[in-house]
């Protein structure tokens, strides 16, 4: 895992790109609960992102879950690969695997987030 990331206690990560946007998606942890990704609802590219505030799901042979959003932002990209490969959730869960991208709102910081060793406390 890359000690980088931040994690939100409803299991999604954030990678700071370094430029003022994140990409999001879900732990290992999450996807191993979740089983075999089938679909992955993204959201809008220009959707307002709000902490806390579902944005996106993902659905399971399972059960399907809601994704929350980590930051305040806009989404400005999505990984159209879900849709035609919704399993990168469950192979690549920190790299192919991203959900959507953010660009962070101007008050917005990480603070809030756990770090990788924070994170594996929880689970």
């Amino acid at each position: 895992m890359d000690k980088t990331l931040k994690f939100a206690e409803s299991h999604e990560w954030v990678k700071d790109n370094g430029d003022g946007t994140v990409t999001v998606g879900i732990s290992e942890h999450a996807q191993q609960l979740l089983g075999d990704v089938v679909f992955v609802e993204l959201p809008e590219v220009g959707a307002e992102a709000e902490v806390g505030e579902a944005i996106s799901q993902v659905e399971s042979v399972k059960a399907a879950s809601d994704i929350y959003s980590p930051v305040d932002g806009e989404v400005i990209a999505v990984n159209e690969e879900l849709e035609e490969s919704p399993e990168l959730i469950n192979e690549a869960p920190f790299e192919g695997g991203w959900i959507f991208k953010v660009k962070l709102a101007a008050d917005t910081n990480l603070d809030h987030l756990m770090d990788a060793a924070k994170y594996e406390e929880t689970i």
